[in-house]
């Protein structure tokens, strides 16, 4: 494997130990570039994977996909681009209702479901691995409410760095989220807080 391939993730040494850690997000938000690797530095992550559908930013430049892989490149940090399969503004139709995303359609679908496994593989290596959008605040997110649903969903343990840098499990950003609603059968249902066409992506993934 080369390792200079931005598109593949390297098992670690003894990545067929019992798994222990869990998969971490974090939105950038306000962050400077700076203030983000100091974050991920803080907690040893080694990989980013960016699952914004549209990975550009008007507002936060240096966050933009080509300058934001330079950047982490040049820190030490790996970079992987995987909106196309785990992005919160899929550009099949079949996954909308009433012009919002339906994180229940958009789960059933095959792309999604393939990055999802990538991820759940990531988790098994035990890969240091931050998914990373532009929310901040991580209940306001589709990396909570579609990507950490799914994977609590196969029993794998998310950690959220929340808009304080402080740690939370997905339980407690789901609470955070619903205020412990929860729908008829037990659980909580999300659909995307904005109405969007089909493609039509915009900076917060949500």
């Amino acid at each position: 494997m080369n390792p200079g391939d931005a598109n593949t993730i390297e098992p670690i040494k003894g990545g067929n130990q019992p798994p222990k850690e869990p998969l971490y997000t974090v939105g950038y938000g306000s962050r400077s570039i700076e203030e983000f690797v100091t974050l991920l530095n803080t907690h040893h992550l080694a990989y980013v994977i960016d699952v914004r559908t549209a990975p550009y930013s008007r507002f936060k430049p240096e966050f933009s996909k080509e300058a934001f892989e330079a950047a982490l490149k040049a820190r030490g940090v790996r970079y992987l681009f995987l909106g196309n399969e785990l992005g919160g503004q899929p550009k099949d139709p079949a996954c909308y209702t009433g012009g919002k995303v339906d994180y229940a359609k958009l789960r059933a679908r095959p792309f999604f479901q393939a990055g999802l496994d990538r991820l759940k593989n990531a988790y098994r290596q035990q890969l240091r691995v931050a998914l990373v959008c532009s929310e901040s605040r991580p209940e306001q997110c589709h990396r909570t409410k579609l990507i950490g649903e799914a994977l609590a969903a196969d029993g794998i343990p998310v950690c959220h760095i929340d808009e304080d840098g402080q740690l939370r499990t997905q339980t407690e950003v789901i609470d955070r989220l619903t205020g412990g609603q929860l729908d008829l059968f037990g659980q909580p249902a999300f659909t995307s807080r904005k109405h969007y066409a089909a493609g039509d992506h915009t900076e917060e993934e949500r």
